[in-house]
């Protein structure tokens, strides 16, 4: 077999990261609009990532946010993005560089997009979604206060 030197997984991974970063823009500069909602699950403990300490007890690993209803300051950059979210209450502004996503999802209108990280913890199951903004953004409707819903990617990918 011939040896792929222009890395073609690496360049299909960096394409799909500037679909994550132009959804982002989208929302920052315009609102969400319609039904659109995202769940972005990244690694924690990556490189670049600035995350509260009491939240790195509760998710040492990996984390899922929900942007829906209530999140403040969403600055997109090149390399990642920052937002504040509610935590308990608390605000927290999180900074998360791109190559910590590992999956980045738009459930309204089943679209998914999963990242192979090869530094990512071996994980048995998709993290649960963090219990910021206490509403809609945090769980669905139908959930019981306090339950987080776990979100597998395959439900999003097309048959």
């Amino acid at each position: 077999m011939t040896q792929d030197f222009l890395e073609y997984p690496r360049l299909v991974e960096a394409a799909m990261r500037g679909v994550v970063k132009s959804a982002l823009l989208i929302a920052a500069e315009h609102g969400l609009p319609g039904l659109h909602h995202f769940y972005i699950t990244f690694r924690t403990r990556a490189p670049g990532i600035s995350v509260a300490d009491r939240l790195l007890v509760k998710y040492p690993e990996e984390m899922t946010i929900v942007l829906e209803h209530q999140f403040w300051d969403l600055h997109v950059d090149d390399d990642g993005f920052s937002v504040t979210l509610s935590f308990g209450d608390a605000p927290e502004n999180l900074v998360i560089p791109y190559e910590a996503v590992t999956s980045f999802v738009d459930p309204s209108v089943k679209f998914g997009l999963q990242f192979s990280v090869a530094d990512a913890p071996p994980s048995a199951a998709p993290a649960a979604p963090a219990e910021a903004d206490a509403g809609p953004a945090a769980a669905p409707a139908d959930a019981a206060p306090g339950e987080a819903e776990v979100v597998a990617l395959d439900q999003f990918r097309k048959k």
